[in-house]
């Protein structure tokens, strides 16, 4: 008992240094993928998020919820519509897709936030809106505009907004929906909309929450994982292909989001226990973290 007491000390000692040096910063930290589909991960990581605004620094959480809106658009017995790697967004789909990262899923992590005693506000078109956006239009080969439907692009974050509910001590959570000038709704990859409160709050840390732990040179080799990256190296990742796929948006986004002077970036695995604290509270961590 008394090793496993002394051994708890040594790890508070460790946090010490890092709960001191973020004190009073802020972190924002992207919700997405497969650990919106697990509960107890969800649990573990709001868990994480309260122990941060409890030792004074100010977490802000921006979430998707691409799984959670195909479902809800399947039911509803609409096809989705894909262009260029992007869901096409028409009224109907809008509704849906709005209402679920809104409603649904920002409201139920605000709610168990509370369920574990610490306070939180959904910021978004039904309450206080923080993300201002414009219609994204991307260009076919040829240079023509391709029509994507109701979905945008963060122009401007509400940064006070944000500020004064972390004031209030209310830990903000963000779905990636945005207002545009006249109050239409948008659908934004949130990915880039965590990049974008990233970079308009000036912050510390920028945490991707992925399905991964990091980035690898080789996804079947565990020793292959990346502790620590520069953007020239990341580049080059990108270029010769070891970075792919899915991560490509993710790390396209961090990398947007370093270049306009957010400090640090962290992709982690959200299913692991407790690894947004790890990650910013230890000397190791426990995923990847690029830097300018």
């Amino acid at each position: 008992m008394l090793d496993e007491a002394v051994q708890k000390a040594r790890v508070l000692v460790e946090a010490l240094n890092w709960i001191r040096r973020f004190r009073g910063k802020y972190v924002v930290i992207k919700l997405g993928g497969s650990t919106l589909e697990d509960q107890d991960a969800i649990k573990r990581f709001l868990t994480d998020v309260i122990f941060m605004e409890t030792v004074g620094m100010h977490p802000v959480i921006v979430h998707g919820g691409g799984k959670a809106i195909n479902k809800a658009v399947e039911a509803a017995g609409i096809v989705p519509r894909w262009v260029q790697g992007r869901r096409y967004t028409d009224p109907e789909t809008l509704e849906i897709a709005t209402n679920v990262l809104a409603q649904d899923i920002c409201g139920s992590l605000v709610a168990e936030i509370e369920r574990q005693g610490a306070s939180a506000m959904g910021l978004h078109f039904g309450t206080e809106n923080a993300l201002i956006a414009e219609k994204l239009v991307l260009k076919d080969e040829t240079g023509n505009p391709i029509d994507l439907g109701a979905v945008g692009y963060v122009s401007r974050v509400d940064c006070e907004l944000i500020k004064q509910k972390c004031r209030q001590g209310l830990i903000p959570v963000i779905p990636s929906v945005g207002l545009d000038e006249q109050g239409n709704r948008l659908n934004i990859n949130a990915d880039t909309a965590a990049a974008a409160v990233a970079r308009d709050l000036e912050v510390e840390k920028l945490v991707f929450l992925s399905d991964v732990s990091g980035i690898y040179l080789n996804p079947d080799d565990p020793s292959t994982l990346q502790s620590h990256l520069d953007i020239r190296r990341v580049r080059d990742l990108i270029s010769d292909g070891t970075i792919s796929s899915g991560m490509i948006p993710k790390v396209e986004a961090a990398l947007e989001a370093l270049e306009v002077g957010v400090h640090k970036i962290h992709i982690v695995d959200g299913r692991q226990p407790h690894s947004v604290l790890l990650e910013v509270y230890s000397n190791t961590g426990i995923g990847t973290e690029i830097v300018h």
